[in-house]
């Protein structure tokens, strides 16, 4: 909110007009009031006060312009002590001071026509009125503020500035004019001057509940939100019932990562001002972020009702939807955005980001260049069409595409962690290993921890003797590919703890009997270094050549493979078969549906069993061939893929998406053909058979984007020539 107090001189009698410029419904608003009741009150009190303390404040609301007040001590000290010459001096320094002011104010008459003007919205006349009567009254400050106002509403932010700092030229002791001259600034970006702005407001006007609000604004916009959150809360106690101050509160908090204290501010601010659209929509936002989407939708709904046309609010909405999978809903809430708000870049972004996923890569690529007209600037535009044009098979196109987003984001973590996958995809691991590196420091969607400063290993210290925590990230198929990382630490002579999920204890003790497992993070006291699992590739400067590629690192557990063995048929060639991963964004494009084994169950003596658990098993109930499946008790137990790993033993052949099943049979040394999509994952690279991860691995490639048939009448014909040899040789 920008103020204005200005005094001014009506009919020979000093009167105080109070105005304030509001940002929420852009109005000046006049009061113009009589002092006498209140000021009754306070000569009865005045007996109460020394007469050197009423001289003071005399002198300062003289100094601040507030004649009327000084006026009234004056006159009430004198009324007590006639002779006193203080008292005389000052009441007559301070005739001379409203006299001279009267010379420096238009009439009422003048104000209030060009405040009425302001308004009604005539902003362009506002500011040809008000520079006019600038000419006649330079040093009236209230024109200057008025003008400053105008300027501001004409999105004219410099103008504004220099008109405001105008005012606090004029009247340095004019508090709402520092505010109003801070709320510009922080505008123009110019946030260390904003700040330097707002506090000379508060020096002036210790309980000035907008100016630390104002300031706990641009001290979040900064990034100092331990300082912010302390200006909003020295407003609130000025101002307990500032639902601004509540809901911008929670915008940091949330940004602290504070979420449930986030979300107890916003509803804080709605329920001093329940059709508070704003503070509906950001407890939406930090809804979203704790997962909780059903009732961020929710939010936002609320936020429409209250404000029908309220864009963040549909973009908003637009994300939540497009995280839970409602692409279409998506879509449509984001044109919403852009029907009420056309030139949203952020909304084409988002567009494109939906499209990307529904598989419309043209269209997204389209949205992007959309977004890039209007933000030429947009380094997240960028990042976003290079995701895109990987997709694509575009990778040099790509490349640039992220290479302009670091021209604009030097430091911009997302870019170069997506660049990553692109080196990692050509075969060039070392570049790309590198790069990966920025995972760490990614603000969206961040899955790994970075390793404590004092812990860090840089690869060449010597570990030897030295406990060393290695913690695992993201999904189970990444634990199980750099597991084998494991057991170089230790021949370095390292004390290795790996802190996993407990579930996975049983199968990966498998791979080193040396190594320790937790499931929790020791204090830092107990160990010398630590490093997230991925980051092992790195630093041990891993090349396509170095790849640590034993043809199995994991065991299973005999007991279990003689236990599944039993429930197979006998001399049957046994294929063990997955065809989906989790349902979340990674798995986009890698699953395929079932039914496209039906040709491989045909072949002679083939019998196929379902490795598959979770997301699309409902489709088992669809085929029209035999499928042997696994029933309740398989790898239900506290511990994972214990059961998957015996069954695998007893398969002759593994076939599967790429999911956890893949690296999990890479890893055991199993017989593995995984089908691929058109661009995959990067560790599958490009153009090859053969994985140099895992020795047991074929690859089967998509030739065109989502043409699963391809690959799997590449798969017949394999499957079916090795069938023919073995028959051959019976």
């Amino acid at each position: 909110m920008v103020h204005l107090y200005p005094l001014f001189c009506f009919k020979g009698q000093p009167v105080r007009y109070r105005s304030y410029y509001n940002l929420v419904n852009k109005k000046i608003i006049i009061s113009i009031y009589s002092h006498n009741e209140i000021w009754l009150k306070k000569i009865v009190a005045m007996t109460k006060l020394s007469v050197d303390m009423a001289l003071l404040k005399a002198k300062s609301h003289a100094k601040m312009g507030e004649f009327e007040e000084a006026q009234k001590l004056y006159q009430s000290v004198l009324k007590a002590f006639p002779k006193n010459k203080a008292a005389q001096k000052g009441l007559a320094a301070l005739n001379k001071l409203k006299q001279f002011a009267a010379t420096q104010s238009p009439p009422q008459e003048v104000i209030n026509q060009l405040v009425n003007m302001y308004n009604s919205g005539q902003l362009v006349a506002t500011v040809e009125q008000a520079q006019a009567l600038t000419d006649q009254y330079p040093k009236a400050f209230i024109i200057w503020n008025i003008l400053g106002a105008a300027h501001k509403g004409l999105g004219k932010s410099f103008e504004a500035s220099q008109a405001f700092k105008k005012v606090t030229k004029l009247n340095p002791t004019y508090a709402d004019g520092f505010n109003n001259l801070g709320t510009t600034l922080k505008e123009q970006g110019k946030l260390e001057e904003a700040v330097e702005a707002f506090e000379k407001a508060i020096f002036l006007k210790p309980d000035y509940a907008e100016a630390y609000y104002n300031m706990g604004i641009t001290l979040k916009g900064q990034g100092k939100l331990e300082e912010a959150i302390e200006a909003y809360e020295k407003a609130l106690a000025i101002k307990p019932d500032y639902a601004e101050a509540y809901n911008n509160m929670g915008n940091a908090l949330k940004d602290q990562g504070k979420l449930d204290e986030a979300i107890g501010a916003s509803k804080k601010a709605l329920s001093l001002k329940p059709d508070y659209a704003e503070a509906y929509n950001n407890m939406g936002v930090t809804l979203s972020e704790q997962d909780k989407l059903e009732e961020a939708i929710e939010a936002y709904e609320k936020a429409l009702a209250i404000k029908p046309d309220y864009v963040d609010a549909y973009y908003n909405m637009g994300i939540a939807l497009k995280e839970q999978g409602k692409l279409e809903e998506a879509i449509e809430a984001l044109n919403k955005a852009l029907s009420l708000k056309p030139d949203y870049a952020d909304a084409y972004n988002s567009m494109g980001v939906t499209l990307n996923e529904q598989g419309k890569l043209e269209e997204a690529i389209e949205a992007y260049e959309k977004a890039l007209a209007i933000k030429p600037d947009y380094a997240e535009a960028y990042n976003s069409m290079g995701v895109t044009l990987n997709e694509q098979g575009k990778l040099e196109e790509a490349i640039e595409a992220y290479e302009k987003a670091l021209a604009i984001k030097p430091d911009y973590a997302e870019a170069f962690n997506n660049s990553s996958y692109i080196y990692n995809l050509q075969g060039k691991l070392k570049k790309g290993f590198e790069l990966y590196e920025w995972r760490i420091k990614k603000k969206v969607d961040k899955t790994t921890r970075a390793p404590r400063k004092n812990l860090i290993w840089n690869g060449s210290a010597s570990v030897k003797e030295k406990n060393f925590l290695v913690y695992a990230e993201q999904g189970l198929g990444d634990t199980i590919q750099f597991c084998r990382y494991l057991p170089m630490l230790e021949q370095k002579g390292a004390k290795v703890i790996f802190k996993v999920e407990k579930k996975l204890h049983a199968l990966l003790r498998t791979l080193n009997k040396n190594i320790f497992f937790t499931n929790s993070i020791p204090d830092e006291s107990q160990i010398e270094f630590e490093s997230p699992l991925l980051s092992l590739p790195y630093l041990f400067k891993t090349k396509l050549k170095t790849i640590p590629s034993a043809t199995s690192y994991l065991e299973t557990n005999h007991n279990k493979v003689s236990l599944w063995k039993k429930y197979f048929k006998q001399n049957t060639f046994k294929v063990g078969i997955c065809w989906q991963g989790s349902k979340s964004k990674i798995d986009v494009g890698r699953s395929f549906p079932l039914y496209l084994f039906k040709s491989i169950s045909a072949l002679p003596n083939v019998e196929l069993i379902s490795l598959h658990k979770g997301e699309g098993e409902r489709q088992i109930k669809d085929i029209s061939f035999n499928l042997t499946t696994l029933g309740d008790s398989f790898d239900t137990g506290e511990n994972a893929f214990i059961d998957t790993a015996a069954i695998m033993a007893n398969c002759d052949l593994i076939i599967t998406s790429d999911t956890a099943i893949a690296h999990l049979a890479g890893a055991l040394g199993c017989p593995t053909w995984i089908a691929l999509k058109y661009i995959p994952d990067w560790r599958w690279m490009l153009d090859r058979r053969d994985s140099p991860w895992y020795p047991s691995v074929t690859l089967y490639r998509q030739k065109q984007r989502d043409d699963w048939e391809y690959v799997f009448e590449e798969i017949y014909k394999d499957l079916n020539l090795w069938l023919e040899q073995e028959r051959r040789f019976e």
